[in-house]
């Protein structure tokens, strides 16, 4: 007996024809075939229901796009829109070319020969008047292609060309934000990434506007071809009247051309909305809706408008006073939630600080001190709170620029603070929490002293003046014009604490001069001097060497302003010598210049007293020690006979109306400054190697 069943597969055919069953819906299969479909759109004539199935198709995927354009929250999520928009173009094209073939066709045989979706749309916009259908499909064409087509398209075309020209900026600073440690390399991959796609996206959406702009101008020649065509084929083949001839195929056109047409436009508006979301995240609603809602006041005044256009004559009311009210009510509704969101978050931060413990100080801002620090009685508050234009504050700035003028010397935050420990009138500068100076003065009164020392004849508190104890008297404000004219020197109160603020900054500036502020006169030099400061720090000598040596000068009141020349004087002396004290002398006599600048009295020469051969040769035979390492041991008594000397010769001078500068020899100079210092700390020492040779000089006397 035979088998008669019927013959099996082999298992491997079998697998083989399940697997290209799956390909055949696999995505990348799916999409190639959909583009060959609709390039058969365009070659191969079409049945009616594929051309309906089109149509259906290009409405559906034109309304899906709009929704994904309104609910990302960034351009980047929907970066395949560009090729998007080619396919639905080339999709629409297609369609147009296949109904443009059923219409010329079979357009003699009735409205129904393109197709249901056609015959739908066209009869609904003409409704048997083809000239008004014919109106409103050019103005759909206009406002397709004039207003939303040509916005989007600029408004691409702008945020390419900035993309592109801001790229190289984003690259640098990702690079920079990298090489900080702020981001990891991981980040930065993202971050370049996203550059990238935002680069290639608004690119590729430049070039996809012209597609829209090319769909909507190939529609109006297709329309124009289409009811030219369409009425002399009816009429001159299919013995059709003119009037019945226009209007089947008028309504065949318009049909055609609004069921491309507005997908057109509904694609374009999703372009024009995508474009514009550069630089604003989150849904087109939420952030539309938030932002409007930010500003209730806005909607009030809206409101009012309204109100105010349904009152004029021949307006009418009701729906102006409809929207009146309602953008009345939602501005109230917006303020209402404002208000409690306000009351909400400050309800939230009182619970916050009720619950938050209070942290205890750290034990190390203790070791914090005030570089310079004015304590001020609570009776001269107001020389810091008052509103005239002499505040105390006013002329701690202006005496923080004289001093980097003056010194060369950036003085650091003067504190201001109130003490109620203090009388109600004083004052105590502290440096480094430590009292240098203090002193009382009178809100609202002047101070004045006279000149040469004489009883001051006007009415008063007499007082002595705090920073050089001069005998004064403090007399009220109607009495200052008449000071003047008697010649006293008149200052108010503000002007008394600055001066001794200054003058007690410049006795303590060697102290004030720290590692710091050194560092920061070499970092603020221009950058034409930096190679000097390369070439002699730290090769020659040390940012620390260099403060010593900056606080020898500014120790004797040498302005440290014309740094470059230091740092010059520096690098010539640490050839022979390292020595802080030597590489001062040295660097002195580079700025002779500016030393006898500095000291010329009011007839234009430098006043000198000399000290006698006896008393250098005292001091000469009183180093003892060699090389650098020496020292002054001069007996007390000599020393004694020699402060008496100087204190007797600068009193004859000053009597004389002289200050003048006490000049010695180069090798003793130091030695003779640290003995003046001590009992005259005003008194300037030079030695002969710093009197320029161009200054005027002249000698009052000998010590």
């Amino acid at each position: 007996m035979s088998d008669t069943s019927a013959p099996k597969l082999p298992s491997t055919s079998l697998a083989s024809a399940k697997g290209a069953l799956r390909n055949v819906f696999r995505g990348d299969i799916a999409f190639a075939f959909g583009i060959i479909l609709i390039l058969m759109f365009m070659l191969i004539p079409m049945p009616t229901w594929l051309v309906d199935a089109g149509l259906s198709v290009s409405i559906t995927f034109s309304i899906l796009i709009l929704m994904t354009v309104l609910f990302i929250k960034g351009p980047l999520e929907f970066s395949t829109f560009p090729t998007i928009l080619l396919v639905s173009t080339a999709l629409r094209l297609g369609l147009n070319i296949a109904s443009t073939r059923l219409i010329l066709e079979n357009g003699h045989t009735g409205t129904d020969a393109a197709g249901h979706v056609i015959e739908a749309f066209g009869s609904f916009i003409i409704r048997e008047n083809y000239i008004i259908g014919g109106i409103v499909f050019a103005i759909l064409v206009i406002v397709n292609f004039v207003v939303i087509t040509k916005g989007s398209g600029r408004i691409a075309e702008v945020a390419a060309r900035f993309t592109l020209d801001a790229m190289p900026g984003k690259q640098m600073a990702i690079d920079a934000d990298l090489s900080a440690g702020l981001i990891d390399e991981n980040q930065a991959k993202e971050r370049r990434s996203k550059l990238e796609q935002e680069s290639s996206f608004f690119g590729a959406m430049d070039g996809a506007a012209k597609f829209v702009r090319g769909d909507a101008i190939a529609g109006l020649l297709i329309v124009f071809i289409n009811v030219v065509a369409g009425i002399v084929i009816g009429a001159a083949m299919h013995d059709l009247t003119l009037a019945e001839a226009a209007t089947n195929y008028t309504t065949l056109t318009i049909g055609d051309g609004l069921v491309t047409q507005i997908p057109a436009l509904i694609i374009s508006v999703a372009a024009g909305l995508l474009v514009s979301k550069a630089g604003v995240e989150g849904a087109a609603e939420t952030v539309v809706f938030e932002q409007f809602s930010r500003h209730p006041k806005a909607l009030y005044m809206s409101s009012a408008a309204m109100f105010a256009i349904g009152l004029l004559p021949a307006i009418p009311a009701a729906p102006f006073f409809l929207l009146g009210a309602l953008t009345a009510g939602a501005g109230w509704t917006i303020s209402k939630r404002q208000k409690l969101a306000a009351d909400q978050k400050m309800e939230t931060e009182k619970k916050a600080t009720k619950a938050a413990a209070v942290a205890e100080e750290p034990i190390s801002k203790a070791l914090a001190m005030d570089t310079i620090r004015l304590e001020l009685g609570y009776g001269l508050l107001p020389l810091v709170q008052g509103e005239g234009g002499n505040k105390l504050t006013d002329q701690i700035k202006g005496l923080r620029r004289q001093l980097a003028e003056d010194m060369g010397y950036i003085l650091p935050a003067v504190r201001i603070q109130d003490n109620l420990q203090l009388p109600a009138s004083s004052y105590v500068v502290r440096i480094k929490e430590i009292e240098a100076g203090r002193g009382d003065v009178r809100p609202g009164m002047m101070m004045c002293m006279d000149p040469n020392g004489d009883a001051i004849t006007l009415p008063g508190e007499n007082t002595v003046e705090p920073t050089f104890g001069l005998p004064a008297m403090w007399i009220d404000e109607q009495y200052r014009e008449e000071a003047h004219f008697r010649g006293y020197t008149v200052v108010d109160a503000p002007t008394v604490i600055t001066t001794h603020i200054t003058e007690i900054i410049k006795d303590n500036m060697s102290d004030l001069l720290s590692y710091t502020e050194t560092q920061r006169l070499l970092d603020e030099l221009p950058s034409a001097y930096q190679k000097l400061v390369a070439d002699v720090i730290p090769s020659k000598i040390s940012v620390t060497g260099l403060q010593r040596i900056l606080q020898n000068l500014v120790s004797e009141r040498v302005s440290i302003r014309d740094l470059p020349s230091i740092l010059e004087g520096v690098s010539e002396a640490i050839v022979y010598t390292k020595h802080p004290l030597y590489v001062t002398e040295h660097v002195r006599s580079r700025l002779a210049r500016q030393l006898c600048d500095a000291h010329v009295g009011p007839g234009g020469f430098v006043p000198l007293a000399t000290l006698s051969p006896d008393w250098e040769q005292a001091f000469a035979d009183a180093l003892i020690g060699d090389g650098e390492e020496k020292q002054l041991a001069m007996p007390p008594s000599q020393l004694q006979g020699f402060i008496t000397a100087v204190r007797d010769a600068f009193d004859k001078f000053g009597q004389m109306g002289e200050a003048p500068v006490m000049l010695t020899s180069p090798g003793i100079r130091p030695y003779v400054r640290s003995v003046i210092e001590r009992f005259r700390p005003q008194t300037i020492v030079m030695s002969q190697n710093e009197i320029h040779p161009k200054a005027k000089i002249r000698t009052l006397g000998q010590i």
